[in-house]
């Protein structure tokens, strides 16, 4: 197995700018729309409202410490602006960006009226106690004041953030705002405040969902199936581990799973609930008894049939696409994979479900848990689930519909961007597709809304 630990300016170095791979794929999507209006390129690209906020916060050990955060909303043409919220040591404003700007594609794929929003504290969960995360998110939350709200921009989990983050940005927004109904203004809550049942899981059952329509209804993959697939999972979060024990309930066999500190290996299958109950002792997974440990890299590169990268982004590029011996990709983490490993994917033949559909799960039960809320509703899981899964069902079928039409219509025409530039993006893969189908759902409304004044 070949490491990727060689420098990138060593092997073809590749943009790996997040705002600049959004703007191609944008571009790449929109020149593919009949009669797309180009002034819309920028209004579509740009995000509608950036806000970056410093704070003290009082540590465990009476010092004060200042962290940095941001909260972006990118569009809000069908709706109020919806996304994560997540605690990162490396977070940027221009991956909050790129983000938001994910959550518009998304939310118009799987047609929720929301708009893409995102945002964030730079910190190290890993750090900090409970208590401290606490005082984080009130002091955030407080930061951000009006600028988030039932009916302009509703957060939710993400990366290290869960359940209990949103209750206590509930809480701290219910105290700023007495008399009302607050329960919207954040979905992903403890059940027991408003949270809706399935929320936890949805993202990666959204994820199977999609799995399971693609592979029923096409012949791209060389298998029709998840019975017997070895499937290999790339962070063991939320998303992943959850990920992991649906699609073996479905019949795969997990082969290998990772998180922050490494990854295992076992190409018999790995006891997914006994994965799961070392990593709570032992906060990894790296040690279970009878596994084979592997780096993140390698892990990626393992023979499989599906690959689920749930960890971050720019997991899969230039450097390591070659490499990649899976024969689907199924992207759970936002923004996995660069613009130079799709076109090197799809050239060997490697099947790639994107993002915006596979983990759009989680952002339709979140919906789902904001219309529950204001009607003063609890729906049953079955119900959540079953909505869930027709959601994604329809959002697979246009996309791969709309990636037949196209194949078919760009075989032999001219390929240039929203400003008539040449545009190298043939061919058209699902993500472009995918993208297509967004854009001009996006398109229509905002046309037919007018600009105004």
């Amino acid at each position: 197995m070949t490491s990727i630990d060689t420098p990138m300016n060593q092997i073809d170095p590749e943009d790996l700018d997040l705002s600049r791979t959004s703007m191609q794929r944008l571009q790449c999507a929109t020149r593919l729309l009949d009669g797309f209006h180009r002034g819309l390129f920028g209004f579509l690209h740009a995000p509608k409202r950036t806000i970056s906020v410093s704070f003290p916060v009082e540590m465990d050990d009476g010092s004060v410490q200042v962290f940095e955060g941001f909260r972006v909303v990118h569009n809000r043409v069908l709706g109020p602006g919806k996304g994560g919220i997540r605690y990162h040591a490396d977070l940027t404003v221009e991956e909050v960006k790129f983000l938001a700007a994910e959550m518009t594609w998304k939310c118009a794929l799987v047609d929720i009226p929301f708009g893409g929003a995102k945002g964030g504290v730079v910190c190290d969960v890993k750090s900090l106690s409970e208590d401290e995360l606490r005082r984080i998110t009130r002091r955030y939350i407080t930061e951000l004041g009006d600028n988030i709200g039932p009916h302009s921009d509703i957060p939710a989990p993400d990366m290290y953030t869960n359940a209990q983050t949103m209750a206590w940005i509930y809480d701290t927004y219910d105290v700023m705002h007495p008399r009302r109904n607050n329960r919207p203004v954040v979905t992903g809550k403890p059940v027991e405040l408003g949270g809706s049942l399935g929320r936890r899981e949805a993202t990666a059952r959204g994820a199977l969902y999609a799995t399971q329509r693609f592979l029923d209804q096409t012949t791209l993959c060389s298998f029709q199936s998840l019975a017997g697939a070895r499937v290999v999972v790339q962070g063991f979060g939320n998303v992943g581990a959850i990920a992991a024990q649906l699609f073996s309930e479905a019949g795969a066999i997990i082969v290998g799973v990772s998180d922050s500190q490494g990854g295992i290996y076992d190409e018999h299958g790995l006891d997914v609930e006994a994965v799961i109950e070392y990593k709570q002792i032992h906060r990894t997974v790296v040690g279970v008894p009878d596994t084979m440990s592997v780096t993140n890299e390698d892990l990626l590169e393992l023979d499989c049939d599906v690959l689920i990268p749930a960890a971050q982004s720019n997991q899969i590029h230039k450097g390591n696409a070659a490499r990649i011996k899976a024969k689907l990709v199924v992207e759970a983490a936002n923004g996995p994979t660069t613009p130079g490993a799709d076109a090197i994917l799809f050239s060997n033949g490697v099947c790639l479900l994107p993002d915006i559909l596979v983990n759009a799960g989680g952002v339709v039960v979140s919906y789902y848990e904001w219309v529950q809320n204001f009607e003063n509703e609890q729906w049953e899981l079955g119900v959540v689930n079953r909505k869930l899964k027709h959601k994604i069902h329809k959002a697979v079928d246009r996309v791969v519909d709309r990636w037949s039409r196209l194949s078919a219509e760009t075989q032999h025409e001219p390929t240039v961007d929203a400003n008539g530039e040449p545009c190298h993006c043939d061919p058209v893969d699902l993500r472009t597709a995918a993208l297509v189908v967004s854009i001009e759902h996006l398109v229509k409304v905002t046309l037919a809304r007018g600009i105004w004044p």
